[in-house]
């Protein structure tokens, strides 16, 4: 059964898109952050069982929309973003407006690599054009539009979240990590995440089981404060994502994670990144950190370090400081 207490209601009061009182000529910025990755991905063993746990990161994109006059087309910067220019129509359109304007998207998240960057700059486009227009825009509305676009990631909710991404709808809210880092590689190249969530999954019935589990296990540590285990089950849904977008550094991540300290190795299951995830509070933290950083850069070349996002405090847990 789908765990959804406490979201179907949510998702029909909170507003995901919402500006100023219109004001004439008005410019709407909207925002909205990154992740790395998932600290979980795979399939339920229900109908639309395909589903993902975010990992916001402290990087994002930024949206800005200026209404143009009546006949004046809609256009974008850069010009590839076109699924961001075709929601800016869409959003218009559920408001009753011209489509017409200038949208321009800066952004901070790497295409094709796992970081939720396609996720970001729709979102990021709706805040932008409701801002714009001193308008709102319900979650559950935004989801349904983003339905038509394409597989989207979780980023309008504010925290972590599981996340239906291929029908594109909240399943649960989940408690805010502790403060952590992740020191990622990159195997290089790109994945076209529409294609890849085409792909059939190939997952056994006992394995659908093994991810309801390891859902409820994750939700529950994130609760608890258990880092550790949370860092357990990014490390199997990472081991368990090599059916479907193999990671030749996989093994070599595990080790270095357990050579420094790591809490657990996190894939971006639709990309090209892993990352082993550490513990800010840990002992030694920025000598670790430094250390598995040129560790990390001796296995690919090419890493990247990464914060993750805390959107509330962290619970008083004393594993939060343990590794």
């Amino acid at each position: 059964m789908e765990r959804e207490t406490g979201t179907r209601d949510s998702t029909v009061r909170e507003r995901c898109a919402a500006g100023l009182p219109r004001r004439p000529g008005g410019i709407g910025v909207g925002t909205a952050f990154g992740t790395f990755g998932e600290l979980l991905q795979g399939a339920l063993p229900e109908r639309d069982g395909d589903f993902l746990v975010t990992l916001p990161v402290e990087r994002n994109t930024v949206a800005t929309f200026r209404p143009g006059p009546a006949g004046g087309g809609l256009r974008v910067d850069p010009p590839h973003k076109g699924k961001a220019l075709r929601l800016a129509g869409m959003v218009l359109a559920e408001l009753g407006e011209e489509p017409s304007g200038f949208l321009s998207i800066e952004s901070a998240l790497p295409e094709g690599k796992g970081m939720a960057s396609s996720s970001a700059d729709l979102v990021a486009t709706a805040r932008a054009v409701t801002g714009a227009l001193g308008a709102e825009l319900s979650c559950r509305r935004l989801e349904t539009m983003l339905a038509r676009i394409e597989p989207t990631d979780g980023v309008l909710y504010p925290g972590v979240v599981a996340f239906h991404h291929c029908s594109v709808r909240l399943r649960q809210r989940m408690a805010s990590p502790p403060p952590m880092t992740v020191v990622a590689v990159d195997e290089g190249g790109q994945i076209d995440t529409v294609a890849f969530n085409r792909i059939p999954k190939p997952f056994t019935t006992r394995q659908h089981v093994e991810y309801a589990r390891l859902l409820d296990e994750l939700s529950q540590a994130l609760e608890e404060g258990d880092a550790v285990t949370v860092g357990a089950i990014a490390t199997r849904s990472a081991a368990l994502n090599q059916a479907l977008n193999p990671k030749l550094t996989l093994e070599p991540m595990i080790r270095l994670c357990s050579e420094y300290g790591g809490l657990g190795v996190v894939n971006a299951h639709s990309g090209t990144t892993l990352g082993i995830l550490l513990l800010d509070s840990a002992p030694d933290h920025a000598v670790r950190l430094e250390a598995l950083t040129r560790a990390c850069r001796e296995l690919t070349g090419s890493v990247a370090v990464h914060r993750v996002l805390t959107f509330d405090a962290a619970p008083d847990h004393p594993r939060w400081s343990t590794v």
